[in-house]
């Protein structure tokens, strides 16, 4: 029997020139991860929020190639995480700064 291999999704967002964000989103064993690539500002957010939707429970979101966000993307990465969403690879300093934002 040939192994079933994962579903691979991959949308690239570039709203302005230097602002491009890449989106896959790997599907397997009922576990949805979303991996970001690049730099994810403020208007990628409703790109994002249409590729979270109907993924299920098991949701994951994977930063470990994001290079930059912004203040309302931080907001939006907390929320995401409060509502259960896990987040993997997250550097030092969008973690740090997700912390601070979560103080005010």
């Amino acid at each position: 029997m040939a192994a079933r291999l994962p579903s691979l999704f991959c949308v690239g967002v570039s709203i302005k020139a230097g602002a491009s964000l890449k989106i896959e989103r790997d599907s397997s064993g009922g576990k949805t991860t979303i991996r970001l690539i690049g730099r994810f500002q403020s208007e990628h957010i409703e790109e994002l929020k249409k590729q979270l939707q109907g993924n299920g429970p098991l949701l994951v979101l994977d930063l470990e190639e994001l290079t930059l966000v912004d203040v309302e993307v931080v907001g939006f990465l907390r929320a995401c995480e409060a509502e259960g969403v896990e987040i993997l690879h997250c550097s030092p300093y969008i973690r740090e700064w997700m912390l601070r934002e979560g103080k005010r």
